[in-house]
């Protein structure tokens, strides 16, 4: 564990400063705030609003793009006149997609920053460990993008805007039988990754349940590169499909890799694909897979294309579903402070816990028992370097 984690803190006019590890005093700077934002000193009258996510790393796209969508919401929430009379002030801390680093971050949030809530971590191993240390403390945690199950079991203060690997396991393997009309697949998971292994066991689980057989299952660590000794003994149980529910930094490379072996069977994969980094790493290789998605940039409606249209001009690029998990994640948490009686832990957890028809950008969400988003799922396709939508799944 390295001795001091890579901060940074955005304070929500929008101001931005950052914490070498070797520097405890944060430095100025305005790297990440959406553009026009100006570096100005911490108001300590603010609502202080923790954010966790991968700044670094090999998943550092999505904790970026979680951070850029949460950082937008609470901007236009700003520049509405905030929550009760005061501005929010996002505290940001990179976790470097590793639990260990996540778990002190939450602590640092909690009893040195003490925050209100918690928007974060973005995958399910470290926010396991935040939620942890947040259900401990009775900090609310909203996570826009951690899907395993296990998360919000860990207690009423954990919450999620991101539909959960059970219906996206069931998802792929409704469509990989109906859609793609596949009688065999293979799986290839991640046995250090929750949200891989949460994925795979549902997959296969559904996926058997409506008739399918899987011929193969192999797995990896997170880090490998070579995974060629997996692919060669897929090759050889013959699926028609490969499942894969990793996340795009593996994904892209395996691709290449299969189609390198001669499999040409198509590959699937879950939420974690989506990343223009995809294309980047797998070429080619990638095009005539699938995978499942919380939202699709086609989708017309007026409150999406807002929101894609005002990220592009803060950050010049078309939001991902990250991005946009992150803003309703945001969005979600400032709707709860402004109906909660006061910003107390207990308070907020029964505001967020109270959420229904909110109208997200990755469709209208309803928040179960469970603490998990009633919401319904995408199927994307890659072709030429950039994602097709293909249908519309509903719980």
């Amino acid at each position: 564990m390295r001795h001091a984690l890579p901060l940074l803190l955005a304070t929500l006019a929008l101001g931005v400063a950052c914490e070498k590890k070797s520097a405890p005093t944060p430095t100025p700077t305005e790297s990440s705030a959406p553009a026009g934002a100006q570096a100005t000193p911490t108001d300590p009258n603010a609502l202080r609003i923790g954010v966790l996510g991968s700044l670094t790393g090999g998943e550092a796209t999505y904790g970026i793009s979680a951070r850029n969508g949460i950082l937008l919401a609470l901007q236009e929430a700003n520049a509405e006149g905030g929550v009760k009379g005061k501005k929010l002030d996002a505290r940001v801390y990179d976790s470097q997609g590793r639990p260990e680093e996540a778990a002190q971050a939450a602590t640092r949030l909690i009893t040195q920053d003490k925050v209100a809530l918690i928007l974060g971590d973005t995958g399910s191993s470290a926010t396991l460990a935040v939620a942890e240390k947040a259900q401990a403390a009775g900090v609310p945690v909203i996570t826009p993008s951690a899907t395993n199950p296990e998360v919000t079991q860990k207690g009423d203060n954990i919450f999620r805007v991101c539909f959960i690997d059970p219906f996206q396991g069931l998802v792929m393997a409704k469509f990989a039988r109906d859609n793609l009309k596949l009688d065999t697949v293979a799986v290839l998971r991640d046995n250090k990754s929750a949200y891989s292994i949460g994925l795979a066991d549902t997959f296969v689980k559904a996926f058997t349940e409506r008739g399918g057989k899987v011929v193969a299952d192999e797995s990896y660590s997170k880090g490998d590169t070579d995974f060629r000794a997996q692919i060669t003994a897929i090759k050889k149980a013959k699926p028609q499909g490969v499942y894969v529910p990793g996340y795009y930094s593996d994904a892209g490379i395996i691709a290449r890799q299969v189609r390198e072996l001669g499999l040409t069977a198509p590959l699937l994969g879950g939420d974690g694909w989506g990343s223009d980094k995809l294309f980047e790493l797998g070429g080619s290789a990638v095009d005539g897979s699938y995978f499942s998605n919380h939202y699709s940039p086609d989708n017309p409606e007026p409150r999406t294309q807002k929101f894609i249209a005002n990220y592009k001009a803060a950050y010049g690029t078309v939001p991902d579903a990250i991005a946009a998990l992150g803003y309703d994640a945001a969005r979600v948490a400032v709707e709860a402070l402004k109906k909660a009686p006061d910003t107390s832990g207990p308070a907020l957890r029964q505001a967020l816990a109270a959420t229904k028809d909110f109208p997200g950008v990755t469709g209208t969400l309803s928040l179960d028992a469970n603490r998990n988003p009633v919401k319904s799922a995408v199927v994307l396709k890659v072709a030429n370097g950039k994602t097709e939508f293909v249908t519309t799944v509903a719980p």
